[in-house]
């Protein structure tokens, strides 16, 4: 009994295998079809930074908690969920600056010169992500965070709560591109298609526009009487979120 099956697993693969040569040699004909939806966004992401120095550990981490526990006090007043607020664990670095003196120079193993190494404090960090859903409150929830104590913000993301409902729609599209362009690719020629024999689907990033620029993103940073905001941040407004979808199809030609 156990031979019959294994002999029958034998057949079935080999008939796959002749299938799919039969199917190479049929003609056929091969298209893409590239689709895409605009869609507005409906929550932001926050990813925020918290950094502090003192040669004094456990005042940098106090300092350091003081303002997490702002960011969190204030995502609680704007009734942001708990599963909605990540705090990553903290990390502390000991950080050094060098001082050259001309009448005492230092020179390390390779021969270049180092200088009098100054230990300038321990380094407490901590970053914390927030996912804000209630998108008409983004000016006012951004300008509350750049008065807690942040050092950085290291980026805004607009984002979908529907993006899987769009790449399936997207992905419909995109078929019916790749079938109305065989049907006429085939035309031209007087032929028809009959059925898709492959299909092959493409690996298309998302992408979100908005007027912030990287470069803009990148001045968010705290100095040292505060958090200097580019003047971008007066015009910030989200744009719209793109998602495509590509695919591409083998149709019979008859």
């Amino acid at each position: 009994m156990r031979r019959s099956f294994l002999i029958l697993i034998a057949v079935f693969v080999f008939a796959g295998s002749l299938l799919g040569q039969d199917i190479d040699k049929l003609p056929s004909i091969t298209v893409s079809g590239t689709a895409e939806v605009l869609i507005q966004p409906d929550e932001v992401v926050f990813s925020l930074d918290f950094t502090k120095l003192n040669k004094d550990l456990q005042l940098a981490r106090k300092q350091n908690d003081e303002s997490v526990a702002k960011m969190l006090e204030l995502a609680r007043r704007f009734s942001i969920p708990a599963k909605d607020i990540k705090t990553d664990n903290i990390s502390v670095e000991m950080k050094y600056t060098s001082i050259r003196d001309p009448k005492k120079r230092i020179f390390d193993e390779d021969g270049d010169e180092v200088g009098t190494k100054i230990f300038k404090g321990y380094e407490v960090s901590k970053s914390v992500t927030v996912r804000l859903t209630n998108i008409s409150k983004f000016e006012e929830f951004f300008g509350e965070i750049l008065n807690t104590g942040i050092t950085e913000v290291s980026s805004v993301k607009f984002e979908t709560s529907k993006l899987r409902e769009n790449k399936d729609k997207a992905r419909d599209m995109a078929m019916k591109a790749a079938r109305e362009k065989a049907v006429a690719l085939a035309g031209a020629i007087d032929q028809t298609i009959g059925k898709a024999i492959r299909i092959t689907e493409g690996n298309v990033p998302n992408t979100s526009f908005s007027n912030l620029s990287a470069n803009a993103m990148s001045n968010i940073r705290a100095d040292g009487t505060g958090v200097a905001v580019s003047e971008a941040l007066a015009t910030f407004a989200p744009g719209a979120i793109k998602v495509e979808a590509t695919v591409t199809v083998v149709f019979i030609l008859n």
